[in-house]
């Protein structure tokens, strides 16, 4: 079983860093994440009424995540059991499943669509490239704050769009890609601290805090082997204790890992104040003694570390699959 996981993992990593996730197939079908979110919005309407009590929204939000991630790894269940069944072409099925729930190509290609519309349509084409990919006001941003939004939100998702669903896949099979699948998108639909979703979307935070938790800090080591690999030894010392010294200075307990890492690499400051929904949040800058101004180039140097740490995950990947095979 141990060598289908991580033979269907190799697979799936090569496909979706080649393929990515097609639009002309989406377009028609709808992708599983969209399903999860229909979900998710179905317990949002009825368990989350403005008219319930701060505790019942809470205690509503512990039922509702509960619910949806048992319901994930019974699909997931059955899916494995199905799969194996059909031996050679549920292999392939199987493979298939996990590249969509992989993020590598897509993410590459919309942070290097920052890059682009910066050289090609200036500020406003920075800005309308970057809204695709942050939360933050793009309006609120000048050259620099596009280019360190891109960096950042391209080494957080890298933590949880790559690193750790390839990592709950190894640990958990089907099972464990669905359910933590379910779960980052039930974090970034109702785990904001905003007055609708303090108390229902408590537990879905948390939950998705404990989730990334190991993932945000393997990602920060393929960081710093991209950066030995790409800009050599001092980058990759940089790279480590930036995200040892730093990580702790981001609001989240997971993504100033990677963040760090992918600052300390670049060798620029990342994070500080931004603005959110009108919002300031205030935040000490990462890596501040690094360059303070962020530029194209360097959103371009960070998909190229981006994609040489998805490569390390690969070939980590292949070893332990010819380990799992001798053993």
């Amino acid at each position: 079983m141990m060598v289908w996981i991580l033979a269907a993992l190799l697979g799936a990593l090569v496909l979706d860093r080649i393929v990515g996730d097609p639009p002309a197939l989406w377009a028609r079908l709808p992708h599983p994440v969209v399903l999860f979110g229909h979900a998710i919005a179905f317990f949002d309407r009825r368990l989350n009424r403005e008219t319930f009590a701060p505790a019942t929204r809470r205690r509503n939000g512990v039922m509702a995540i509960l619910l949806l991630l048992a319901l994930s790894v019974v699909i997931g269940l059955v899916l494995s059991g199905l799969f194996r069944a059909l031996g050679v072409v549920g292999f392939v099925l199987e493979l298939l499943v996990v590249a969509i729930f992989l993020a590598q190509k897509s993410l590459g290609d919309h942070v290097a669509d920052v890059a682009l519309g910066l050289r090609t349509d200036g500020l406003e084409g920075g800005r309308r490239a970057v809204s695709m990919i942050v939360g933050r006001d793009p309006q609120a941003l000048d050259e620099p704050g596009v280019c360190r939004a891109a960096i950042e939100s391209l080494a957080e998702n890298f933590a949880d769009g790559v690193v750790a669903p390839a990592l709950w896949y190894a640990l958990a099979g089907l099972p464990g890609i669905l359910a933590y699948k379910m779960l980052n998108t039930a974090d970034s639909m109702i785990g904001h601290k905003s007055d609708r979703y303090l108390h229902f979307g408590w537990a879905s935070a948390r939950l998705d805090d404990l989730a990334n938790w190991p993932a945000a800090r393997l990602s920060s080591l393929l960081i710093a082997a991209a950066a030995w690999l790409r800009k050599g030894v001092s980058a990759a010392r940089r790279s480590l204790s930036v995200s040892l010294r730093d990580s702790g200075l981001h609001r989240s307990p997971n993504s100033g890992w990677p963040e760090a890492a992918m600052a300390g690499a670049l060798d620029i400051q990342l994070t500080g104040p931004r603005i959110y929904g009108g919002e300031r949040v205030s935040e000490p800058m990462i890596n501040g003694s690094g360059r303070p101004v962020a530029t194209p180039r360097d959103i371009e140097a960070g998909v190229d570390l981006f994609y040489m740490s998805c490569t390390v995950l690969t070939v980590v990947t292949g070893l332990v699959l010819a380990v799992a095979m001798l053993v």
